[in-house]
């Protein structure tokens, strides 16, 4: 057993055995006599998973980085775009009262040639407005008018003591009925033009208006109350019938879904366009709410304004939302920035 158990050396052309290892070299011995590794296999292991993992950390961070600067460089040229559109937007309608000859009005401050503190110092210019839309748009047009200034639509003399903030949201709200209306006679005039008009009865004035008051409303600070049921309290109420007109027939053939379509602003760089020219004219206004959550009054500023004055403002705010829909309809066709 030990001769079997033995181990064989060759050196040189001889052979000489090697009897095993005695018992008292004990196999840890042996195996301590082996060359051990400075980390274990394990810890190898640990650390090509670490490093596999902090590379892929790393990557995604990078990953991460990239994704936010894209977003953020979009957001940029987002925001570049909405400000380049809404400069030609204001651009055409501000020259398109350039080509009627009509001047806007200022900034609404009590004038200095005005000892009394009166705010329209401005030329009416009523006939110029009107040459500016159809037969059947004025005729729309003047009942607005009806509705807002009551009994006192033909008294252009007398002057009243307004709040500005009430104001402001009367001419933001005409502005949307001028883009409203350009739109619904757009349409009309073409399928007049085509003969295609739907047969339709007169119905009550008053519920087309309503739904304008409904659908109509700006954005923004100016947008508290339906600004047409607040001036009517200036001049004791409305005086007058709203009229009959062909166009008030048409609309009357409309469902609900098509008045509300029309109604709405097509375009975010429209709705920014009705703010602020609506905020450069009456400035910012600070809303109060009351712990009982309505709008305080109190810090409300009075301004002295004609009914003439507050005519032509009317005016003004219906064709600078008619040309706003001109101006936005041209615009689109070129860069087609509007949502359907």
């Amino acid at each position: 057993m030990e001769a079997a158990a033995a181990t064989a050396t060759l050196v040189g052309s001889s052979l000489h055995l090697h009897p095993p290892p005695s018992s008292s070299v004990t196999r840890s011995t042996v195996y301590a006599a082996r060359p051990r590794l400075s980390f274990p296999i394990k810890h190898y292991s640990s650390l090509a998973c670490s490093g596999s993992w902090n590379k892929r950390m790393v990557l995604e961070s990078r990953r991460g980085i990239v994704v936010r600067a894209s977003s953020r460089i979009a957001e940029v040229k987002a925001n570049e775009r909405k400000r380049a559109l809404e400069e030609i937007l204001y651009a055409l309608v501000v020259l398109k009262f350039m080509d009627a000859d009509v001047s806007l009005v200022p900034a609404i401050t009590p004038s200095s040639k005005d000892s009394s503190g009166q705010v329209d110092t401005w030329p009416s210019q009523e006939e110029k407005f009107e040459q500016l839309h159809s037969p059947e748009a004025y005729e729309m047009i003047q009942s607005h008018l009806a509705l807002i200034l009551g009994n006192r639509l033909n008294d252009s003399k007398s002057v009243a003591q307004i709040s500005k903030i009430r104001v402001g949201q009367v001419y933001a709200a005409s502005v949307m009925y001028g883009y409203f209306l350009k739109r619904v006679d757009e349409r009309f005039q073409l399928e007049k033009t085509m003969k295609i008009l739907p047969n339709g009865s007169d119905s009550e004035g008053s519920s087309i208006e309503k739904a304008i008051r409904e659908d109509i409303r700006p954005a923004g600070d100016y947008l508290v109350v339906s600004s047409h049921l607040e001036v009517s309290s200036w001049s004791g109420g409305f005086g007058n019938r709203i009229k009959p007109s062909r166009l008030r027939t048409y609309l009357m053939s409309f469902d609900g879904d098509i008045l509300q379509r029309f109604a709405t602003i097509r375009s975010k760089e429209a709705v920014s366009i009705i703010e602020k020219q609506t905020e450069a004219l009456f400035g910012r206004p600070e809303i109060v709410l009351t712990p009982q959550g309505t709008v305080d009054s109190s810090k409300d500023e009075l301004i002295k304004i004609s009914f003439g004055g507050l005519k032509k403002l009317v005016l003004e705010a219906i064709t600078f939302g008619s040309f706003l829909w001109d101006g936005e309809s041209f615009v689109d066709s070129r860069y087609h920035f509007v949502m359907n």
